[in-house]
């Protein structure tokens, strides 16, 4: 499942991760660290919420 940033609009893909922030993909939003941020505004990962 995706999720978007209520901050930003950006969408967290667990399909590609967040190769920048060494997220590999394939990790799903849930098994993120709890320290990972937005990687376009720096929102906290409780400021997402799920697509659709």
């Amino acid at each position: 499942m995706k999720y978007v940033c209520s901050a930003c609009g950006y969408v967290y893909d667990p399909d590609i991760g967040d190769p920048d922030g060494g997220i590999a993909p394939g990790t799903a939003f849930a098994d993120l660290p709890d320290d990972w941020v937005c990687p376009v505004c720096g929102a906290d990962k409780d400021q997402f919420y799920p697509e659709g």
